[in-house]
């Protein structure tokens, strides 16, 4: 299998976790009787990112990187969600567009030029733009919405973020 592809499937995996903190995001605030949405808007720091747009920033990362590496177009979002459930729509449809991806459609992958419009016109190659710009940018939101969740109480732990595993034996 490419790695291209690998990562993606990795993407997928992680966003599949994502909406499941999102999930006991909202058993939490059932059980303390809280409005879950207040959720969206919460951060860590002033100046970064509120949990909506962690996610929104987290599934760009997947589906960009995924467009970029099978020369198809990614679908758009107008990042216009505010609450639990249009987050975890979000999410849901981002991910049915990696799931749409086989790989078949990442061959090639390794010998394309990926050039995002804030690059200007520069280009990484793919094993670059994967190693230097989408995994480490994916990751970045990825665990700054689950530390968001977590520092707001939310029961998720090591075993939450890795998620599920292929056990052999």
């Amino acid at each position: 299998m490419s790695n291209a592809f690998e990562t993606i499937r990795q993407f997928d995996k992680m966003l599949q976790n994502l909406d499941g903190w999102i999930g006991k995001a909202a058993t939490h605030a059932e059980a303390r009787k809280f409005d879950v949405d207040t959720l969206v808007q919460a951060r860590l720091a002033p100046d970064q990112y509120n949990l909506a747009r962690q996610v929104q920033a987290g599934c760009d990362s997947a589906k960009f990187a995924a467009a970029y590496l099978t020369g198809k177009a990614a679908p758009p979002h107008p990042d216009t969600e505010t609450t639990i459930p249009e987050l975890r729509a979000r999410i849901a449809a981002c991910r049915g567009f990696l799931d749409s991806l086989s790989e078949a459609d990442f061959a090639g992958a390794e010998d394309r030029r990926v050039s995002p419009p804030w690059l200007h016109g520069k280009w990484l190659t793919a094993s670059d733009y994967l190693r230097e710009t989408a995994v480490p940018n994916f990751y970045f939101h990825v665990v700054t919405a689950y530390s968001i969740l977590r520092h707001n109480g939310v029961d998720v732990g090591k075993m939450d973020f890795i998620g599920s595993m292929t056990l052999q034996g």
